[in-house]
């Protein structure tokens, strides 16, 4: 079973900074003590709005990420505006999400089956660029067939219903993810989940095998409040692990079995 990366999404460092109008606390710093951590990469969303990362941070992580030749992933909405800061910038990486200004967070994937002729070109743009494009989407075969169409090569499925969900609607929301997981390794797509995922509900998610990456950012934010960043993280880190391991060990099992 291929490795599971972390992303850690640092937008809310950068929100609580802006409560006070102040340089503290710095995202930067946050970024570097995350990778300290474990986290494979860094995320972070600027937003037409400038809620919470602004331009200045986006310039400082990629030039630090850079240098410790470790990815950032830009999360951006589908503007000319975030392009040509894209472009710019050239991040490893840029997830496409939706956005609206009225929102307090992210709220559902993005209609890729509805805007492909709107979405196709920015992908071919960002991709001519040297930049490996995500698409965040509900885990839809619909959507994720529009995804394979416009060109994206990766995948981010919204797992806000899973983590929102209670009783015998979680186990149909983690269903929908499974499908959908392998459903995006089948037609090629490289498939990374998140949102609202935390301590009590990451381990099904982590043990998906076909997906191999989970970007975390509120979460881990809020608990680095009582307990600090790098033991959020790590932490989370270790409950990813062990449930890659415990899926992993499952088929081989399995196998076993059969052969006797």
């Amino acid at each position: 079973m291929r490795p599971l990366r972390l992303g850690v999404n640092i937008d809310h460092v950068a929100t609580l900074r802006n409560a006070r109008g102040h340089a503290h606390p710095d995202p930067l710093r946050a970024a570097q003590l995350a990778l300290a951590a474990g986290a494979d990469g860094i995320t972070a969303h600027l937003r037409e709005d400038r809620r919470h990362i602004v331009d200045d941070d986006i310039f400082r992580l990629a030039e630090m990420l850079a240098a410790r030749r470790k990815p950032l992933n830009l999360e951006m909405a589908a503007t000319e505006e975030m392009h040509a800061i894209a472009l710019r910038i050239r991040p490893h990486a840029a997830c496409i999400v939706p956005e609206r200004r009225e929102e307090r967070t992210t709220e559902g994937g993005l209609d890729v089956a509805g805007q492909r002729g709107h979405l196709a070109p920015f992908v071919r743009a960002l991709t001519k660029a040297g930049i490996r494009v995500s698409l965040f989407i509900e885990p839809e075969s619909r959507q994720l067939d529009a995804a394979k169409a416009v060109g994206a090569p990766v995948v981010e499925l919204h797992t806000g219903a899973y983590c929102e969900a209670k009783g015998r609607a979680r186990a149909r929301a983690l269903n929908r993810l499974v499908r959908a997981a392998r459903y995006a390794e089948k037609i090629g797509l490289e498939c990374h989940a998140g949102h609202g995922l935390d301590f009590a509900n990451v381990g099904a998610v982590a043990a998906i095998p076909a997906i191999v990456e989970l970007n975390i950012g509120h979460f881990l934010v809020g608990e680095a409040v009582f307990t600090g960043i790098e033991s959020s993280i790590r932490r989370m880190r270790a409950l990813m692990d062990e449930a890659r391991a415990g899926a992993a060990a499952k088929p081989s099992a399995g196998r076993k079995r059969k052969s006797r």
